[in-house]
C-alpha cells in the first residue's frame, strides 16, 4: 500500500471514532431532556438527511478540490455541529449538522482510494478501511458509553474542569465538548493527506447525451445542471448489470445496519435490562464481528467473486429474527459477532465492486455520492418508518422481526435479479468481471 493510504486510515479512524461516540451521547442527551421515545430513534434518519439532500453536489465538490482538503472542511462542519449540541439548539438539529459534515466527507474518503490505488488493491484497501472504520465504531460506542457513565462523567463535571466554568453542567454536553478535540485530531491528519495527481474536475457537468449534452464550463455552477448530472450518474449505475446489483446490496445492508445501531440499544434495554452506557458495548460487539468478516473478505475474495457473497445477506436476515429469542448476554455476544461477521464478509467485496464500476462510469467522487445517496436514502426511509412505528407503540422485538424479514426477503430478490442478469447479459457481465482482472495486471 502507498504511504498516503495509512494517513487516510488514521484520519478516517478518528473522524469515525467521534461520529459514533457522539451518537451514543446524543441518545443520552435526548433521554436526559425527557424527549419522547421517537426522538432518539429519529437520530439515525436525521444523520442521513443531508446525504440524501446534498447528494447531487457533494460528489462534484469532492472531485473539484483535493480530497484531503474536502475531508478537512467536513471535519470542521462536524465541530460546528458539536458546538451547536452544547448550546440550546435541539440535539436532532445539531446532529443533522454533524451528518452534513459526514455527507461531504464520504465521497472524498472513498473516492481517494480509486485515485491512489490500482484496482487490484481495491478489495484489500476496502477491507482495511472498513475494518478500521468498524474498529472505530467499537471504540467509539464504548467511548461514548464511558463518557456518559458515572465514573468518567463524575470526573468531567468536577468544578475544576474548564467546561464547567463555561456552563456545561451535564454529562452528555461535557462529553460532546471532549469529542470536539477528537474531530480536531482527525482534521490534523487530513492536512497530511497527499495529492494523488488525479486531475481535478471543476464544478461542471460531465459530457453526456440528451438535451444538455456538451454543456460544461460556464454552466458549471448551475444547480439544475448538477442535479441533472447526478441523475444521469445515478441512472448509469442502476442500468449497469453489475453496478445495479452491488448498489442494491450495499444500500439495503447499510440501510438496515444504520438503524440496527439504535435498535440494538433499544433491544438490549428490554431484553437484558441494560442502560445506554452498558448497551453501547453490544453495538461494539456487532462491529467486532463485522471487522473480522471485512478483513477475512479482503484476503479471501477478489472482485470477480464478489456477486457470490449475496446469499450471505439472506442468512444475515434470518439471523436477525432470532435475536428475539436471546435473553442472556452470554448467548448475545457470540450471536452478535456472527451476525456482524456475515455482514462484513458480504459488504466489503460488493462495496469494492461498486466503487470499481462507479469509477469506470463517472469518476470517483460522483460515484461515491450516488452510492451514499442510495444507501442513506434507505437509512432515512427505514429510520423514519421505525421512528413512526415507535411513536405508534411498536416494540424493539417487533422492529427486529420486521427488519430480519425485510433483509432476507429483499436479499433473496437481489440474488434472483443477479441470476436473471446472468441469463440475459452473461457475456457482458463476464467481460466486466474479466476487466477487473485486466486492471489488476501490471
Amino acid at each position: 500500500m502507498k504511504r498516503g493510504f495509512y494517513t487516510i486510515m488514521l484520519a478516517q479512524f478518528f473522524s469515525s471514532l467521534a461520529d459514533n461516540a457522539v451518537f451514543v451521547v446524543a441518545v443520552q442527551l435526548l433521554k436526559s431532556q425527557g424527549a419522547p421515545a421517537w426522538q432518539p430513534a429519529a437520530l439515525v434518519p436525521m444523520f442521513a438527511l443531508f446525504y440524501v439532500v446534498l447528494a447531487p453536489f457533494v460528489g462534484a465538490f469532492a472531485d473539484a478540490r483535493p480530497k484531503g482538503q474536502v475531508m478537512f472542511i467536513s471535519n470542521a462542519i462536524k465541530v460546528v455541529g458539536c458546538l451547536l449540541m452544547i448550546t440550546s439548539v435541539h440535539p436532532l438539529l445539531a446532529y443533522a449538522v454533524i451528518g452534513l459534515g459526514a455527507a461531504a466527507y464520504s465521497p472524498a474518503k472513498y473516492g481517494i482510494l480509486t485515485e491512489l490505488l490500482p484496482t487490484s488493491q481495491l478489495v484489500r484497501a476496502n477491507g482495511w478501511i472498513e475494518g478500521l472504520t468498524i474498529s472505530s465504531i467499537i471504540l467509539g460506542v464504548l467511548l461514548g458509553g464511558q463518557l456518559i457513565g458515572p465514573v468518567v462523567s463524575g470526573w468531567l463535571l468536577q468544578p475544576d474542569q474548564p467546561w464547567v466554568a463555561l456552563g456545561i453542567d451535564t454529562a452528555p454536553k461535557a462529553a460532546v465538548s471532549l469529542l470536539v478535540f477528537v474531530y480536531a485530531l482527525a482534521a490534523i491528519f487530513n492536512t497530511r493527506i497527499p495529492r494523488t495527481g488525479e486531475p481535478l474536475q471543476p464544478w461542471r457537468v460531465l459530457e453526456h447525451t440528451g438535451k444538455h449534452a456538451g454543456q460544461r464550463a460556464g454552466y458549471g455552477r448551475s444547480i439544475w445542471l448538477l442535479v441533472l448530472d447526478f441523475k444521469r450518474c445515478n441512472k448509469a449505475l442502476w442500468n449497469d448489470p453489475l453496478g445495479q446489483i452491488s448498489l442494491a446490496t450495499t444500500s439495503l445492508f447499510w440501510g438496515v445496519s444504520g438503524n440496527l445501531r439504535y435498535i440494538v440499544l433499544a433491544w438490549s434495554s428490554v431484553a437484558l435490562g441494560y442502560s445506554i452506557s452498558q448497551a453501547s458495548a453490544l453495538v461494539g460487539v456487532v462491529a467486532i464481528g463485522t471487522a473480522v468478516g471485512a478483513i477475512v473478505a479482503s484476503v479471501k475474495v477478489n472482485l470477480t467473486q464478489a456477486p457470490k457473497v449475496i446469499p450471505l445477506g439472506i442468512a444475515m436476515g434470518v439471523l436477525v429474527i432470532f435475536m428475539n429469542t436471546i435473553t442472556h448476554v452470554q448467548v448475545a455476544v457470540p450471536f452478535l459477532i456472527l451476525l456482524g461477521g456475515l455482514g462484513g464478509f458480504m459488504v466489503v467485496p460488493m462495496n469494492a465492486l461498486l466503487q470499481h464500476r462507479g469509477h469506470a462510469l463517472m469518476g470517483a467522487g460522483r460515484s461515491i455520492a450516488v452510492q451514499n445517496f442510495n444507501e442513506q436514502l434507505c437509512i432515512l426511509a427505514l429510520g423514519l418508518a421505525y421512528s413512526q412505528a415507535t411513536q405508534w407503540g411498536m416494540s424493539a422485538f417487533g422492529a427486529i422481526a420486521a427488519f430480519g424479514i425485510l433483509v432476507a426477503g429483499i436479499m433473496w430478490l437481489i440474488w434472483k435479479w443477479y441470476q436473471r442478469n446472468l441469463k440475459e447479459d452473461g457475456d457482458v457481465i463476464e467481460a466486466l468481471l474479466l476487466e477487473t482482472n485486466d486492471d489488476a495486471m501490471p
